[in-house]
C-alpha cells in the first residue's frame, strides 16, 4: 500500500485562507474513497473580491512554503466557486451562497478532518 501524502500543503492552504478572512475552513481527507486526490480544502468568502483574494493568498503561501504550483485553476471568471487543483490537494473557495448550495461539507461528512489550526500555547509543561 502506498504511503498517504503528507497534508502539509493542505494545512498551508487552509491557514492562508483563514489568514485572508475566509470562514468555515476545513481540510478533509478524501483519499480513502476518491482516487483523484487526497485532500480537499474548503473555504468560504463573503464576496467575489474576497474569493479572488483568498485564491491568490493560497497560491502565494503554498509556493512560499516550497509547495507546488496549481496544475489548474477554474472559476476565476465568475468567482462564485474557485477550484485550485494541486494534484494531491484540491482547494475549493466558495462564495457563501455557493457553499451552501453545493454543500460539499455534507457530501464528505463521514470523511476524516485534518487539524490545521495552530494550537494555542499554554503556560504549562
Amino acid at each position: 500500500m502506498a504511503d498517504q501524502p503528507d497534508p502539509q500543503w493542505a494545512v498551508v492552504a487552509a491557514r492562508a485562507a483563514a489568514d485572508k478572512s475566509a470562514t468555515d475552513v476545513v481540510v478533509i481527507d478524501v483519499g480513502p474513497v476518491l482516487s483523484l486526490c487526497q485532500y480537499f480544502v474548503l473555504a468560504s468568502a463573503r464576496n467575489t473580491r474576497l474569493v479572488r483574494s483568498v485564491a491568490e493568498a493560497v497560491e502565494e503561501q503554498v509556493a512560499a512554503a516550497g509547495g507546488p504550483k496549481p496544475l489548474r485553476i477554474e472559476g476565476l471568471g465568475d468567482l462564485g466557486w474557485v477550484l485550485m487543483d494541486y494534484g494531491d490537494m484540491v482547494v475549493h473557495i466558495f462564495g457563501e451562497e455557493q457553499r451552501s448550495y453545493y454543500d460539499l461539507d455534507r457530501l464528505w461528512a463521514d470523511m476524516a478532518r485534518v487539524r490545521w489550526e495552530l494550537e494555542p500555547s499554554s503556560g504549562t509543561a
